[in-house]
């Protein structure tokens, strides 16, 4: 196995691999490689991938919106990753919660249109129901431990 396809449980077994969710705390002060970091990049790419193929299919219009909510929820966590405070923090982690629920808006309607009948995005919708579950959970937490 390369380094590159191990997870941090494999390349350190006694830290605990992944938490609920992320903090400002534990994003901000080493936690550089966290599970919402990591889901919002697959995101992303997942987003390019399936931007590609609806412009295979003409589709030009919710294709270029959902690619940019998609790549921009990753964007502001890293932003909020370099947060110069708290607050800081807050505000990127809130926008990426918008930028999150606004992908699943673009998904839920490609998936409920015609617009692209032959294209499944069941997987890219889980995707960004998740990045909104574990989005609303930090923004929640950081407002609520001050």
């Amino acid at each position: 196995m390369q380094d590159k396809d191990r997870t941090n449980a494999d390349r350190n077994p006694n830290r605990e691999s992944y938490r609920t969710h992320d903090t400002y705390d534990s994003v901000v002060s080493g936690g550089s490689s966290g599970p919402t970091r990591e889901k919002s990049f697959a995101f992303a790419l997942a987003t390019i991938s399936l931007y590609k193929r609806l412009q295979n299919v003409n589709e030009f219009v919710v294709s270029k919106q959902l690619l940019r909510s998609g790549t921009s929820v990753g964007a502001n966590i890293e932003e909020a990753v370099a947060a110069s405070s708290r607050r800081d923090f807050l505000h990127k982690m809130t926008i990426a919660s918008k930028e999150a629920r606004e992908s699943v808006y673009w998904l839920r309607l490609l998936d409920e249109s015609d617009l692209a009948p032959d294209l499944y995005v069941g997987k890219e919708l889980e995707s960004a129901r998740e990045l909104v579950r574990l989005l609303t959970a930090i923004v929640k937490t950081t407002r609520e431990n001050p």
